[in-house]
């Protein structure tokens, strides 16, 4: 009777242990959900070694769009989800500092929801299987090194192979506000409020988030997370059958740097992708943003090039069949990442955070090759404009003649 009666109190005293510890789990997972807000800042440049950013801005306008994206350009995304439920008339705003010269405030927009459209029933498509060769070489490196490089070819390996093969180093996941049941999502720039971010505008000072649907958000931006300096190749030596060498300048606040570069073999068919990592890597996953304790754990990996690098080589040849080639390039910047209210040092007293924001921040470049194989003929073109413009005209074919200037030497170097 006595050992009955044990185990019978010993399963009672086990049931309510393991209840003690589900009801802390269920109070752990029932803890409220918190406000989430991010800032998105980047910064674009394609940048060409000789020509100042301003020269780079106007020539923008002269292309004719052709060139979009030229001349350093910042961008800045904001994006709000709060767990509260959505007024008839949702509000929300964010009052930015005087240094961004954007006005007093940004308003928060909720986007309209659109309608699934619905598929017209028809034949199925057939599935073909697409036919691509990629060559992948991988270091900065003048020569192609052993073992380079890797083949990547459909007709020879499966889908599923060519896509592992593809996919490379991705960062942490990042899972930035967005529309999702039960929760208000709003974000800027929207439809009804879209503005050009100036020249020499900061994001430092004190913001401040409010609304009828949100908490109060209050967080001040220093200057290690303000707008990172554009990307700008200092230099760039050797054509596309040469090894390339590009420099950069440095940027203060960036934690570190990488590059790909692609062309395309017109004789062939093949792509061909490089990357400045060390050991084998695409680099699609790695051209956007990444935590800093990614970018530090890459670095040691020697994926991500270090702060204090400047310069890389591209393996000479590589591109020699290509009619040309670019260079992607991104430098990641700090995060800054805030939650409200503090934790208390007692770690008895019950705490919930009510708000939670991250700012994230990089800056990207892109650098055209081949400038050394167009050199020669760009002097011949200079030279036969000189000699027209030294010849008289009549009236009528010198209104035909397009003015040239940077403009023509721009669209030699970028081939149009």
């Amino acid at each position: 009777m006595k050992i009955r009666f044990l185990k019978k109190t010993g399963c009672i005293l086990i049931a309510a242990l393991l209840s003690g510890i589900s009801s802390l789990a269920l109070a752990e997972e029932k803890k409220p959900p918190i406000t989430q807000y991010w800032m998105n800042v980047s910064t674009q440049n394609m940048s060409i070694p000789g020509m100042s950013s301003e020269e780079m801005s106007g020539l923008e306008g002269m292309m004719m769009g052709r060139m979009a994206g030229m001349g350093p350009k910042r961008g800045l995304m904001l994006q709000l989800n709060s767990p509260r439920p959505v007024p008839a008339v949702p509000e929300a705003t964010h009052d930015i500092p005087p240094g961004q010269k954007m006005g007093s405030t940004l308003p928060l927009l909720i986007p309209e929801r659109t309608k699934p459209v619905k598929e017209e029933e028809g034949e199925e498509a057939k599935y073909e299987k697409p036919k691509m060769r990629m060559l992948m070489y991988w270091g900065c490196s003048e020569t192609v090194r052993q073992g380079q490089p890797k083949v990547l070819d459909t007709e020879k390996m499966s889908m599923i192979d060519f896509g592992k093969a593809m996919s490379g180093k991705r960062g942490s996941a990042q899972n930035p506000p967005s529309q999702r049941t039960g929760w208000a999502y709003s974000e800027w720039p929207n439809r009804n409020n879209q503005k050009e971010i100036p020249k020499g505008s900061s994001l430092q000072g004190n913001h401040f988030i409010h609304g009828n649907y949100s908490p109060d958000i209050k967080f001040a931006v220093d200057e290690n997370h303000d707008f990172m300096a554009p990307v700008e190749f200092s230099s760039v030596k050797g054509g596309l059958a040469d090894s390339i060498k590009f420099q950069w300048k440095k940027i203060p606040t960036a934690l570190g740097y990488f590059a790909m570069a692609m062309g395309h073999n017109e004789k062939t068919g093949e792509m061909i992708i490089w990357s400045s990592s060390e050991p084998q890597e695409p680099g699609y996953g790695l051209m956007n943003y990444l935590s800093p304790a990614d970018v530090n754990r890459f670095i040691k990996e020697k994926v991500v090039m270090g702060p204090e690098v400047t310069s890389c080589s591209i393996p000479q040849g590589i591109f020699k069949e290509s009619k040309g080639a670019a260079v992607q390039f991104i430098a990641y910047g700090d995060e800054l990442n805030i939650a409200w209210p503090p934790k208390p040092k007692d770690p008895k007293v019950p705490h919930d955070y009510i708000w939670a924001m991250k700012l994230r921040n990089k800056s990207t470049g892109m650098l055209p090759l081949g400038q050394e194989d167009s050199r020669q003929e760009r002097r011949t073109r200079g030279r036969q404009e000189q000699e027209q413009d030294e010849q008289p005209a009549d009236t009528e074919r010198s209104e035909e003649r397009p003015r040239r200037g940077k403009g023509g030497l721009m669209r030699g170097i970028l081939g149009f």
